[in-house]
């Protein structure tokens, strides 16, 4: 008999593709191994094979999610210049962009599990130093141009910054109709212009469909 092929590589993103956009769709607790073994094209059996549990799962799900989203930033990042445009650029992304697995829908789902269960909140404390690194980075490049404030301490306000971002997006992804897309993006803008000391201005319009899109989160 020839031996099993090695597709552990192929089938396990596969799955964890899926779990992200079920999980997305009905959350972790009207979510079944079962929903995301049909949208993966296999079974049950063959997911607890990878994962013990819809918590392990959520957590990969996230961190899906999560690299997505960072490996879009960077594209759009690697064409900008200026550590400015950058953060406006970093900003934007956050509190406009596609909307769907990119809003806060699977970071809320882990932000409960993770305040009842030791192993998920220290997945998601991994996943959220991400942002604000990469925040600090951008500032101490911009520091280090001349752009921002000397004075100013990028891990602080980077805490800052992305504690706003996270704020608010919670509400923009609840649909709060005071607090949409625009508000979060001049709010997070103007925050940052006032610490950093420099003038930072959206780079693009956001219309009613980007703002009706998000208002899903």
């Amino acid at each position: 008999m020839s031996p099993r092929p090695k597709i552990d590589h192929l089938r396990k993103p596969q799955i964890v593709a899926a779990a992200a956009e079920v999980l997305y769709e009905r959350g972790l607790f009207d979510t079944r191994i079962g929903d995301i073994a049909e949208r993966a094209g296999t079974s049950a059996p063959a997911i607890l094979y990878y994962f013990e549990s819809k918590d392990r799962l959520l957590e990969e799900a996230v961190e899906f999610a999560d690299r997505t989203f960072y490996e879009r930033l960077s594209d759009g990042q690697d064409h900008l210049d200026r550590a400015g445009e950058k953060l406006v650029h970093l900003i934007e992304e956050t509190s406009l962009g596609p909307g769907g697995l990119g809003d806060y829908t699977l970071w809320m789902e882990i932000w409960v599990r993770a305040r009842r269960d030791d192993r998920v909140r220290s997945s998601y404390f991994g996943l959220d130093r991400r942002q604000r690194q990469l925040i600090a980075e951008i500032v101490r490049e911009g520091q280090a141009s001349g752009e921002f404030s000397e004075t100013v301490d990028p891990d602080d306000f980077a805490l800052m910054l992305s504690g706003l971002m996270d704020g608010l997006g919670v509400q923009v992804t609840l649909g709060q109709p005071d607090v949409t897309p625009e508000l979060m993006v001049a709010r997070c803008l103007a925050l940052a212009a006032s610490e950093l000391g420099c003038e930072l201005q959206p780079s693009r319009p956001v219309g009613r469909t980007s703002a009706r899109r998000l208002a899903r989160r």
